[in-house]
């Protein structure tokens, strides 16, 4: 069996709350694990109305402490950010509260815009050009102590927190080959580069103390319900959400509507159409056929599922669906 996975952008949906948005992620988290889900990961987002988890460790830490056996991490810190050293602090604290549930996934990206960037106090574009060395220094804190070795994560030494590279490019991909890490690809936003990332990861792996053969993991956006008119309701509110980001007013997440012809133009539903083509949208059987021949297409070792639903239970009810097909697929 495949294993299937939750990204979570804990959403902030309009008329509602961050309060209310980590309420519903930690429900999520919890019927998610009741339903074989095996990692619940968050994302790092700034300056952005519409997602709640930009201080993505203390929300891990919520998600951990409130369910039992699910992994909990991040998809994705987004290294250029931070220092290696608070970041290994911080995942060193929830590998001690929480041992052999904690994952990181790196990215690269800033998670934001240019002004929010720079806000966040780091030089972009030395830090972006830096991250193969931010790794390494992330690894290495988190590893064994050497031999007169001055800086230490307290805690984080010696937790070997499994690391991830996240990447929508092949840039990530041979990062995480060389490196002989898992690597996870974000086509549930940026499909385009998805087969070549991942004949580069598997071309250029060399095993490593944390895994000895390539582990592809991929994104992808599930909006299932009992029919597809409903799943394709709900679909409207991401939508929605991508042409609010392109033009420059992102905001909470909107509800979703009937007739999207009346929202956008004829070039944005091209755009939005081939940013969010790896999305399974319809009834379980519609969900079915998509997720299978995704699984095929790639040889993904595991699928990444994500889905931002206005509607809470509707919500719950996708990933319920969605548990469904990967018990169905396995058997």
């Amino acid at each position: 069996m495949i294993p299937f996975s939750v990204l979570d952008l804990a959403p902030i949906r309009q008329g509602g709350d961050a309060s209310q948005a980590f309420r519903n992620s930690l429900d999520l988290a919890q019927h998610a694990e009741g339903w074989g889900y095996k990692r619940f990961w968050l994302a790092e987002h700034h300056n952005m109305t519409g997602i709640a988890s930009a201080a993505t460790s203390v929300v891990i830490g919520h998600i951990a402490g409130g369910t039992k056996t699910i992994r909990v991490g991040s998809g994705g810190i987004m290294l250029p950010n931070h220092s290696p050293l608070v970041i290994a602090e911080q995942f060193g604290t929830l590998a001690s509260l929480y041992p052999g549930r904690i994952d990181l996934g790196l990215g690269r990206a800033p998670g934001t815009d240019q002004f929010t960037a720079r806000a966040l106090r780091r030089d972009l574009a030395t830090s972006s050009e830096n991250f193969p060395q931010d790794v390494l220094e992330l690894q290495a804190l988190l590893g064994d102590v050497q031999p007169n070795q001055a800086i230490r994560a307290v805690p984080g030494m010696g937790t070997k927190v499994p690391l991830w590279i996240l990447g929508s490019s092949t840039f990530g991909a041979q990062l995480a080959g060389m490196l002989g890490l898992p690597f996870a690809f974000a086509s549930h936003f940026a499909p385009q580069m998805m087969m070549p990332a991942l004949r580069e990861y598997r071309a250029r792996f060399e095993p490593s103390t944390q895994l000895d053969k390539p582990y592809a993991m991929v994104g992808v956006n599930v909006f299932a319900a009992d029919s597809d008119a409903d799943a394709q309701r709900m679909f409207s509110s991401l939508q929605q959400q991508f042409i609010n980001l392109r033009r420059g007013t992102p905001g909470p997440l909107p509800p979703p509507v009937d007739d999207m012809d009346a929202l956008w133009s004829p070039a944005e539903k091209a755009m939005v159409g081939q940013s969010l083509s790896c999305s399974a949208v319809g009834s379980p059987d519609m969900v079915e056929a998509k997720l299978k021949a995704l699984i095929a297409e790639t040889g993904a070792d595991e699928l990444m599922t994500t889905g931002q639903i206005y509607d809470h239970a509707a919500r719950l009810r996708s990933f319920e669906i969605a548990a469904g097909v990967r018990d169905r697929l396995a058997g």
